[in-house]
């Protein structure tokens, strides 16, 4: 009934296994890969007629992750797993952008990719397992895919690089000094085709090194792959390529130099009108039949991209003037908007970001649950990318997979060099608002994000620059690297190459390359290149940090205070009424973990220390041989008993109230009178001895003796 294959081999820690043949029988390709005990399903379909007027290449990648997978059932009210989390939306966009660059050219059939999580072991993520499930299917489905490729996760521990960590080593990195690296990477044979990664400032040299690792060890993956597409793989689908050589000469005939003229232009709006009206023009000289070809604009694009690069290459000179290595003007601002915590513009030439930053309390931060268990995350970054800000009309909609990765790399960025919350106790939340756009805007959210929290008054651990790198590979060899590209550079070139980090080192790499060839030669001269623009931004954003670092009167403060856990219970109360009381009480938030750590927030200060002092006088001990305030419980034969320090009792015995005989202690106390009382010590029993005698009862300070 089954025509079923498994193929596996031991890589790293665990066995990689591809499974082919019993599941899914009815997709184009379909393969279950299992690293450990984690599994992954991919099944690819494609259509085998591209739809009419089709001029781009439709691929849709989903990556989904199944609650049973980890045997958990979804939280919320329907109990089924509901819109994609920003993990399954990452992972997505992870696995679409090697896989995108290796469909063959002129193949405009639908494709779709799902990728669905079947089990997760909690120690090997599905990402990794789900890239490689992909890459197989792909080269079994006979669809005209150049691969097949493989893909790793690399970390780096006391200076060695380790293959494919666990998801324990790789959670929440800024908490775990000892891992330093957590970079994917995914790549062919011959070729790197993506990195993307966070980091403790390593330098450029441990960075190209991680990169080379990470190569050499999906190299048995690719071999697996093809060990098994040997047996399954399917004929390889023809499709029809049309002849474009005529046209195409037209159309350089006449459009070259007015589309020449366009690119001269360096103001964007400018050029864009103009390049518009060039390809009108290019399309009126042609005939009825030849504009309704759908590769019109495909050549035409390849026109313009033979125009940006050939001056690139040749002459080492941009559309907007500049040289390969010049960075655009920069301009910042702090302080921008009155009532926010830390507020930024961040303007590099025509790219700009309004960026925010606003301090919470614990119960601010935001709670994820994931496949791999339930955690709270104090930092968070979210970015958003407008139709105005690039001169078009658009829909405005919750954040896309754009939003959501954009944003994601500058998390990625900053998280390097945040203090621990330990050290600062506050959920901070960074908004990037993109109101210009031309070249690499979510680099401008990590310059921004960096000013904007600095001037919150966030102490981070040095300020933090990206810059986009660009890259025009020629046939023939020659190339050119490109510092700070524009919108059209990223378009029409072979690489999209977004470094960040401090003046030390780098703190998040995210490379995609569009072209196979790309040598560890050209990676070490771009990542000095870039590391070049990124002193140069860090020195004209320091020029706003001078202003920057006073915390905002708007922002909590808040306060942290450590309990032995014992006492945690008598903190909170039966029913959460101590804890309610002393909130209604002082007016400050109070929030208390596990661990006793407990933090009080409030803009009043007043209010921080009333509860501050209510608290501690639940959980302090009195201290033998001070003195204390108290108020007179009870009055007995044989002396009072006094309340103090909170709510906790002594005796003050007949003879240590006065120093003179007392015919009973109602001849000079009463219930409710305040007294002062130093405490003498504990009898045998554990019982509170308190003394009135030896403290003066107008001052409160202890009689000497003589």
């Amino acid at each position: 009934m089954f025509n079923d294959v498994s193929k596996s081999i031991q890589w790293g820690n665990d066995t990689l296994t591809l499974e082919t043949g019993k599941i899914a029988r009815q997709a184009d390709g379909s393969v279950i890969a299992t690293y450990g005990e984690t599994s992954v399903m991919a099944n690819v379909t494609f259509a085998k007629n591209a739809k009419p007027d089709q001029n781009f290449f439709p691929l849709t990648v989903n990556y989904q992750e199944k609650y049973y997978a980890a045997g958990k059932i979804p939280g919320g009210f329907l109990k089924r797993e509901a819109r994609p989390s920003d993990k399954e939306t990452l992972t997505s966009r992870l696995i679409d952008r090697p896989i995108r660059p290796l469909f063959a050219d002129g193949f405009k059939n639908e494709v779709l990719v799902i990728c669905t999580v079947l089990s997760h072991d909690l120690v090997n993520d599905p990402d990794i397992v789900a890239m490689i499930a992909a890459s197989a299917a792909l080269t079994l489905s006979g669809v005209p895919f150049l691969g097949p490729l493989g893909g790793c996760r690399v970390g780096m521990v006391n200076g060695e690089y380790v293959l494919n960590p666990s998801v324990d080593d790789m959670h929440n990195l800024r908490l775990n000094p000892e891992q330093r690296l957590d970079l994917v990477i995914a790549g062919t044979k011959d070729a790197v085709m993506m990195v993307e990664s966070e980091a403790y400032e390593l330098s450029e040299s441990e960075m190209l090194n991680a990169v080379n690792f990470g190569h050499q060890q999906i190299q048995p993956v690719i071999d697996l792959i093809k060990d098994i597409a040997k047996e399954t793989a399917k004929e390889a689908f023809n499709f029809e390529v049309y002849d474009t050589s005529e046209l195409s000469k037209k159309i350089k005939e006449s459009g070259e130099a007015i589309l020449r003229d366009a690119y001269l232009i360096q103001d964007k709006q400018d050029r864009v009108v103009a390049q518009a009206t060039a390809r009108e023009q290019i399309i009126a000289s042609l005939s009825d039949d030849e504009q309704e070809d759908d590769n019109l604009p495909g050549i035409i694009k390849k026109l313009e991209a033979s125009i940006l690069r050939g001056n690139v290459v040749s002459e080492g000179k941009r559309i907007d003037g500049r040289d390969t290595t010049t960075v655009r003007p920069i301009a910042c601002e702090t302080g921008f908007l009155p009532r926010a915590h830390g507020s930024a513009v961040f303007t590099r030439g025509e790219t700009q970001g309004i960026v925010v930053t606003t301090l919470g309390t614990g119960d601010d931060e935001q709670l994820i649950d994931d496949l791999h268990g339930t955690y709270r995350s104090n930092f968070l970054l979210h970015y958003n990318f407008p139709p105005y800000s690039v001169g078009e009309v658009g829909r405005v909609g919750p954040p896309g997979r754009r939003e959501i990765g954009h944003g994601k790399l500058a998390w990625r960025a900053l998280q390097a060099v945040l203090p621990t919350p330990t050290e600062f106790p506050y959920t901070i939340r960074v908004v990037s608002e993109i109101t210009e756009s031309n070249g690499s805007s979510s680099m401008a959210s990590v310059c921004g994000g960096s000013l904007s929290m600095m001037d919150a008054g966030v102490p981070l651990k040095a300020p933090v620059a990206g810059v986009a790198m660009g890259l025009v590979l020629e046939d023939n060899g020659s190339y050119a690297i490109l510092t700070d590209i524009l919108g059209d550079e990223d378009h029409l070139g072979d690489m999209d190459f977004k470094v960040a980090g401090t003046e030390n080192g780098i703190t998040s790499l995210q490379m995609d390359i569009k072209v196979a060839g790309i040598t560890p030669e050209i990676m070490e001269k771009a990542l000095a290149q870039a590391k070049d623009g990124r002193i140069h931004i860090l020195n004209e954003m320091s020029k706003a940090l001078s202003k920057a670092g006073e915390f905002s009167v708007h922002a909590p403060r808040i306060k942290t205070m450590t309990i032995p856990t014992s006492k945690i219970r008598e903190v909170i109360g039966a029913g959460g009424k101590v804890i309610r009381e002393i909130v209604e009480v002082s007016g400050a938030k109070v929030d208390i973990n596990d661990d006793g750590v407990i933090k009080i927030a409030s803009a009043n200060n007043d209010a921080i220390s009333k509860a501050f002092e209510m608290i501690n006088e639940i959980v302090a001990e009195p201290e033998a041989g001070k003195v204390y305030k108290g108020r007179v419980a009870k009055v007995m034969d044989f002396g009072a008993f006094v309340t103090f320090f909170g709510k906790r009792d002594g005796l003050v015995h007949v003879s240590q109230i006065e120093n003179r005989r007392l015919n009973h202690p109602s001849d000079v106390l009463r219930e409710g009178q305040e007294v002062w009382v130093k405490l003498l010590g504990f009898d045998d029993r554990g019982k509170v001895r308190l003394s009135m005698k030896v403290v003066d009862q107008k001052t409160g300070k202890e009689i000497s003796r003589r």
